[in-house]
């Protein structure tokens, strides 16, 4: 037997492979939250200290660098804005998607195969693409500057997939589920939010960690139609502070950590709901 031979048909001892897999992610791990540590680690720092001292936790924390980021630096402001737009558009695009993907899968009415292949088609195109016919349809209808103009584009550019994700979800539903809430008094409107929500939960979890990343994270819309700091989203703002505070590193990391802790404490508390949900997606029943 050649060499080449018998190097195919040797296999690694499956505690070998174990072993191999748990050292690769924990190398992973460290190269993701390593990033992490060292920012929340440097706007503990002084601006003296915090290229000099390369302990994780120095000895004498500035915690006072998150009053003056939050209080000075307007971040208070920003980071409700941001809480009051994800919340508003995850809820726009979860009741919005969901009464489309209900009405795609299970109701009937001309053009329906065309007008969801439309809405399909625009997830082809990403909202960059469209700014400039953006700018001035929001420019005509006064919108510029505004927190109506902010998330009306972001709720329109989440649809889409929340309804794709949705009809998949629906169209798996019994129609014996159907009929029998039929049977007991239901609408169409009772069937679609007694029967076929409670049914799609995993999914509806899935698109609401989805699009509350999504929107937490925005940056290039609020640059195009935000100017005024009181509407700024905490991305935006963030930038306007860095403008501000360039060389002032510990207060620029302070600001970046309130701007990444909450929505990364969000995914760790929902992140086993992706899972459930884009598997429940693809297995058949």
């Amino acid at each position: 037997m050649s060499q080449n031979t018998y190097l195919l048909k040797y296999k690694l001892p499956k505690y070998i492979k174990d072993f191999l897999s748990q050292i690769i992610l924990i190398l992973v791990s460290i190269s993701c939250i390593f990033p992490l540590l060292w920012m929340f680690s440097a706007a503990l720092k002084t601006q003296s200290t915090v290229f000099t001292d390369m302990s994780l936790f120095p000895k004498n924390p500035e915690w006072y660098n998150f009053v003056i980021a939050w209080t000075k630096a307007n971040f208070g402001t920003y980071f409700f804005n941001s809480l009051f737009y994800t919340v508003i558009v995850v809820f726009g695009v979860i009741f919005i998607g969901s009464l489309a993907a209900y009405a795609f899968s299970r109701l009937k009415f001309p053009f329906r195969n065309l007008f969801f292949l439309l809405f399909m088609a625009t997830m082809m195109i990403p909202i960059p693409g469209s700014f400039i016919s953006l700018y001035v349809l929001l420019t005509k209808l006064q919108l510029i500057n505004t927190r109506v103009g902010y998330i009306l584009p972001q709720i329109n550019s989440g649809l889409a997939m929340t309804i794709f994700m949705l009809k998949t979800f629906f169209d798996k539903m019994p129609k014996d589920l159907e009929d029998a809430a039929k049977i007991d008094g239901c609408n169409k409107f009772g069937v679609y939010y007694h029967v076929a929500l409670p049914l799609a939960k995993q999914a509806i979890a899935v698109m609401v960690i989805f699009t509350a990343l999504s929107v937490w994270n925005e940056y290039l819309l609020a640059m195009l139609i935000l100017s005024s700091k009181s509407l700024m989203p905490l991305q935006r703002g963030l930038m306007v502070f860095q403008g501000s505070h360039l060389t002032e590193y510990p207060l620029l990391m302070a600001g970046i950590t309130i701007t990444v802790v909450p929505i990364i404490v969000i995914y760790l508390l929902m992140q086993k709901y992706i899972i459930k949900g884009v598997m429940a997606g693809a297995i058949k029943e």
